[in-house]
């Protein structure tokens, strides 16, 4: 349903890195033996297939904590598959503020955005060290007629970003901030679960601020709202780690019982 957020912390008037060109040095991509690959590639291809992809996806690039692997405004010219790492996407508003809109993390493709007018529309910033798959979009289309599990998978990745966003404007739009808090931490955790992380423990990669901006809510509150947690007994806090106690009590509060007082 949601996502995970930040604050840009780069400057605005630093220029993105270049792209580096592929050539023969770059770092060869193996789809086939990736152990993301049944979550950002389609299931079911077969050996031929998957060299094909393999030749799409040429390259491997790193991204420093704290720098953008693309700018709103810039050119799209490619998809990035997350191998490692956190992201945050964010849009400048007038006032200057950067408004966060969503969290992503390995196994997931961003990038989306630049398909609809041929540039992209927000910054994708790193929260750490990443690295990323690059995979030049005009390749991907050519293949995709090709390979039609691999078109089916690229609108399967488009239409979870359509529920993503409507999951977002429900949030904002009719819920308390304990409910947004506390669908955040379920959605996050959900998320690394399927990655091999714990089912009850994460840690933010993100500021209470950057939560705070993601979910619509004031400083203050985030951090209100997580204490009240703590003196529930739902969850445990120390900086950054968090350890869920009684995920029950979490999905209670963002869909409470009908028997509830």
């Amino acid at each position: 349903m949601i996502q995970t957020v930040s604050i840009c912390n780069t400057s605005k008037h630093e220029s993105p890195a270049p792209m580096p060109p592929m050539n023969p040095h770059a770092i060869k991509v193996a789809c086939s033996n990736c152990n993301l690959r049944e979550l950002c590639m389609p299931m079911g291809l077969n050996s031929d297939e998957l060299d094909r992809i393999d030749e799409v996806v040429a390259a491997r690039r790193k991204i420093k904590r704290g720098t953008t692997l693309f700018r709103n405004g810039e050119k799209f010219v490619s998809l990035y598959a997350i191998r490692t790492g956190f992201f945050k996407t964010c849009v400048a508003c007038e006032d200057g503020r950067d408004q966060v809109t969503g969290f992503q993390m390995a196994g997931e493709v961003i990038g989306l955005d630049g398909i609809v007018n041929d540039h992209h529309t927000c910054d994708a910033v790193a929260l750490e060290d990443a690295e990323v798959c690059v995979m030049p979009f005009d390749r991907i289309e050519e293949l995709s007629r090709e390979v039609t599990s691999l078109q089916r998978h690229v609108h399967k990745i488009m239409s979870r970003e359509i529920v993503r966003e409507h999951g977002v404007m429900l949030l904002l739009g009719s819920m308390r901030a304990e409910e947004r808090l506390a669908a955040f931490l379920l959605n996050l955790v959900q998320r690394l679960h399927a990655r091999g992380f714990s089912q009850s423990e994460l840690v933010l990669r993100m500021t209470r601020e950057e939560i705070g901006s993601y979910l619509g809510l004031k400083l203050e509150t985030v951090s209100r709202t997580f204490s009240k947690f703590v003196e529930d007994g739902i969850v445990e806090v120390r900086q950054r780690h968090v350890r869920i106690i009684n995920t029950e009590a979490l999905r209670d509060i963002v869909n409470p019982s009908p028997n509830a007082v």
